[in-house]
Parts: structure tokens; sequence; C-alpha cells
């Protein structure tokens, strides 16, 4: 049994598979209609959405100006992974991603595991942009005068919560003036005032956000009528987006108040490392982009290029915006849902044309996003298919459109269905964990990875000699920056997280002075890991549980069904 837990997909058989799906000869083939620019188009379409428009607000609040340093700590932690992905990429021009490099690396149940992790990152990440999206799109339509019922436009969660925290308020006598001396924030009054006056089917509300999964339905059904179209579309989001960002910046930078840089780190590095789930949310465009393997004009030489475009682009994009927003409007301001358009309001620097610019043009930005995230999921789905671990339906392409149907179909209601009733808090740590665990994943398998047919490979450095002090420094940073773990002061939940966490590291050191295993996979696999241990017990528990739903799954029917167990037979 074990052994065919850990059964590799040799390289060769992951590209012969592609290659007849993708031949221009097959009826059913994938278009190979992709360039370096569409696909670095991809991933900033990817990385500079819900993070920039949304999260960041979130991460500065806790963070500060020094929320800056996170983005450029982010960029180097995402840069190892990067190298990582470039040679998988280069090697294995298929689609799947993540999932298809485990396959080929570690071994079936690691690659289920990650495909079902996979699953999660791109449904959820795309629950949150939905919602951004609507977030934006209410705002909108109310600076227009505009009317749209509040019990329309956010979900059930949020809307009930509401109506339990003001309810109670107002039935002891406190009138709307007094809420906020009680500390009652506007989204609970709104949320109140959503569950109040909501429509009832045997008593009970019903609330949902309408614009988020009308948005979701837009980008099924373009990823669903072809590539081509998506590219297209994304295409020109991206340019509108770059140009909306560069006017942030260039504006904002003559409302920058120096009192508001300092402090630059008020809350310490915990208080940078707070906005984790909020930045790493947005760094899920490396993998969208090696999704489209299969739909590439030359794999090998773009995907490898177009990843680190990316990255370039994108997180000098992050500090800058990040320094202008904490620059115009204090840190402690910016725990908003729409942070660009706020610091141009009243609050800040008041500039009523940039908010209303930036206000509509992010409509246009988190499409964007949502449209990669919706391409991303459906192929990994196919791939899945493909090789057994999934029914073959999700395998199959459509006759005329050439794209994967029946698993876009699935994915537009996988992600309609929950915006009616989840917040945006409740998914982006949930997303981030998931990105982390891909990022993760594919640096450990690059050490397992047979390098002889690598076509770009991780540049080597011995990590026998280096390896050792990371490992120290680690165990020194952590016990200093949190004391309560060895006073004793720590939750069980924390101090099991971290037990854990040190005893892989050890795992990883042991091995790394035995086969003297390279530095760079081992720094990527460091990193995101240690990053996976901020994000708390809830997201841990909530993760744990996703696995272990995808581990009856795959033991009740992949194992079985998998294409290599036939063919070993």
């Amino acid at each position: 049994m074990l052994k065919s837990l850990l059964r590799k997909k040799p390289i060769y058989q992951v590209i012969k598979d592609s290659d007849y799906e993708a031949s221009s000869h097959s009826e059913h083939g994938l278009k190979k209609s992709l360039t370096v620019v569409d696909l670095t188009s991809f991933g900033i379409a990817a990385v500079i959405g819900a993070g920039i428009f949304s999260t960041i607000g979130s991460a500065a609040h806790h963070g500060g100006p020094a929320v800056s340093l996170l983005f450029v700590f982010t960029a180097i932690a995402c840069g190892f992974s990067a190298l990582c992905y470039a040679q998988f990429a280069s090697t294995i021009p298929a689609s799947g991603s993540a999932y298809t490099y485990a396959y080929a690396s570690l071994g079936e149940l690691v690659a289920w595991i990650i495909g079902w992790t996979l699953i999660m990152e791109y449904a959820i990440g795309n629950i949150a942009v939905a919602i951004s999206w609507s977030d934006y799109f209410t705002a909108l339509l109310y600076q227009y005068n505009i009317p749209f019922p509040a019990y329309f436009s956010m979900d059930f969660v949020t809307a009930k919560k509401g109506y339990a925290i003001v309810q109670p308020l107002l039935a002891s006598g406190l009138s709307f003036d007094q809420l906020a001396a009680q500390n009652v924030s506007q989204a609970s009054i709104l949320g109140y005032e959503a569950y109040r006056t909501a429509p009832q089917v045997f008593g009970l509300p019903i609330v949902g956000d309408l614009p988020a999964v009308a948005i979701n339905i837009l980008a099924t059904w373009i990823v669903y009528i072809g590539i081509k179209e998506s590219k297209q579309v994304a295409n020109a989001m991206v340019l509108l987006k770059i140009l909306i960002v560069f006017l942030v910046i260039g504006v904002g930078v003559f409302y920058i108040r120096p009192e508001n840089l300092s402090p630059f780190a008020p809350n310490g590095l915990s208080g940078v490392l707070k906005g984790i789930s909020g930045v790493f949310f947005a760094y899920i465009g490396f993998d969208a982009i090696s999704t489209t393997a299969e739909e590439c004009k030359d794999p090998k030489r773009d995907l490898p290029r177009a990843m680190f475009y990316a990255l370039g682009i994108c997180t000098v994009l992050y500090v800058l915006i990040s320094l202008v927003l904490t620059g115009v409007v204090s840190y402690k301001d910016l725990n908003v849902g729409d942070p660009l358009a706020y610091v141009f309001g009243p609050e800040g620097a008041n500039v009523p044309w940039v908010s209303a610019v930036v206000s509509g043009s992010a409509i246009v930005a988190l499409f964007s996003v949502l449209l990669v995230f919706q391409l991303g999921q459906p192929r990994i789905w196919m791939v899945m298919g493909r090789d057994g671990l999934l029914p073959k339906k999700f395998a199959e392409l459509h006759p005329t459109y050439k794209t994967p149907w029946f698993s876009t179909i699935i994915t537009g209601v996988l992600v309609g269905l929950p915006c009616l009733f989840m917040n945006l808090t409740e998914v982006t740590d949930l997303t981030s964990i998931g990105t982390l665990f891909a990022f993760f994943i594919v640096s450990i398998g690059v050490l397992f990875m047979d390098e002889t047919k690598a076509k770009f490979k991780v540049p080597y450095v011995n990590g026998r000699w280096f390896f050792p002090p990371v490992y120290l420094l680690l165990f020194y940073y952590i016990f200093t920056s949190r004391p309560e773990l060895l006073s004793g002061g720590a939750t069980l939940g924390d101090s099991v997280i971290f037990f854990v966490y040190l005893l892989f590291m050890t795992g990883l050191l042991f091995f790394t002075l035995m086969k003297q295993w390279s530095l760079i996979p081992l720094l990527g696999a460091t990193t995101c890991s240690y990053l996976m241990t901020e994000l708390g017990v809830v997201n841990w528990t909530r993760f744990g549980l996703w696995l272990a739903v995808g581990l009856v799954l795959y033991f009740s029917y992949g194992r079985k069904k998998s294409k290599l167990a036939h063919d070993s037979r």
C-alpha cells in the first residue's frame, strides 16, 4: 500500500499525456495561443488585485508603514519558490501546476493533497475577490445615489452578526447616533439594517451578495468560451489596472505627510507579520501562470520568464503603494475595504476625482483577478481527471471552445454559492495557507526531482554549509520573538504548531547534512512553512478538516481509479 501511495508519474508520461491532449491533431486539444506577454499579464492580473485594492488596508493597519517591508520579505520568499516553479515549468510543460509537479517528484498521495489544496485555494480566493468586487461596485452605486438593497449586497454571516451586535443596544434605549460611542462599526450597522429589512421566507431573512454571484457568472462564461477570449480581456484590464496604480502613486506622493510615516513599525515585527494572510493571498499568481502550460506557445522558455517578470513588477508596485497609503493617511485609519479610494476621500488627500476613478477602476481590476483564478482551477481539475484521481468528466474538453467545460461550470458553482453567505475575512486566511502550502510543496519537490531532465535548474548552493546557520538563527528568532513558547504562556494550539514546525526543520537539517541538498529550495520551504505558522490555530484547524475530507475521497475513489494504478497491473 505504501508503494502505491508514493508512486510517481514519470516526466515522460506527464509530457506524453499533455502532448496528446494539446496536440493540434486532437479533436479536443487545448489551443496553444499564450506568449510571454500574455503569461506575464496573467501573473500581474492575479497578483495585483484584491491584495492591493482591499486587503492591503488591513495589513497596513496592523503593521504601519513597515508593511512595505513585508512585501519585500514576501517577494524574497516567493523568489525562492519561483525559482523552483521555474525549474518544474521548464521541464514539465503540462497543466496542473503544483499538482503535476508533486506527482512527478513526490508521489501520488502528495500530489492528491496539493491538488485538493489548490481546489480550496482557487475557489476561496475567487470568493474573496468576488466579494471585494461587490463592495467596490455597490460603493460606486451609492456614490452616484443609485439605490441598491443592502440585503442583496452583503453576505448572510455579516448581516446576522451586525444584527446580533446592534439590536440589543437599540433595545436598551440607545439611538443610532450613540452607537459610535459603543465602538459599533458602520459595517455592523449596515448588517443590522440588511438583516432587519430583508424579505423573509418561513421567517428566515433572505440575505445574499448578488453582485458577487453575478460577476462570478460572467467570469465563468468568458473562461468557458475560450483561452483566447480570456487573455484578450485580461490583457486589457491589466493595462488599465497598472495605469490606475501609477495614478495613485503619482498623485498620492504629493499628499504624503512625514508624521504619518513615524513610527515606521508601531506594532513591531509581530504587527507587520499580522498582514501575512492579506499579502500572501495575492501571490497566487505564480501558480495561476503554470496552470496554463499546455496553452503556451513555448512553455519551457516563457513560463519561467513570465514568473520572474510578474514577481518583480508586482513587488515594486506593492511597496510603492503601501508607502503612499500609510503616508497620506495614518495607518490607524486604514482598516477599510477600499483603501485606495479611502485615502483620496475626505479623511485623506480629499481629491474626489481620484477616489471616483479608483472606485470605478477597481471594478475592472478585480474582475481580471477573478478571470485568472477562474481560468486556473478548471485546468487543475482537468489534469486530475485525466490521471483518474477524479471522474473522467472533469477532463472532458468542449468540442468547439476547446476548454475543460465541465470543470469550468463546477468551478463557477463552487465559487458562486458561498458568495451568498461567506465574508472576506473568513476566506482570505484560508487562501493564504493554501498558497503557502503549494509553494512549500514545490520547493520540497525540486529536491526530489530528476535534475538530469531539467531545462532550467535552480542554482545549486550546498546547503550543508549554509543551512545550519539558518536553522540556528530561526530557533533564536522564534524563541526571542515569542517568549511565551518557553514560559508556557502560549496556547496549546500555538505550542503544537511551533513544536511540529521545529521538528520538521530539524529533520530538514538532518537530511541536508546527509544528502547535501540545495540551499535555495530549502530556503523556500523554510520561509513558506514559517509563514504558515503565523496564520493561527483556527486556520490550521479549517485547513486540516479540508485535507481530511480530501483524504477520505482519495482512499475511497482516487487510489483505486488512478491511471497509474491500472497501468501497473
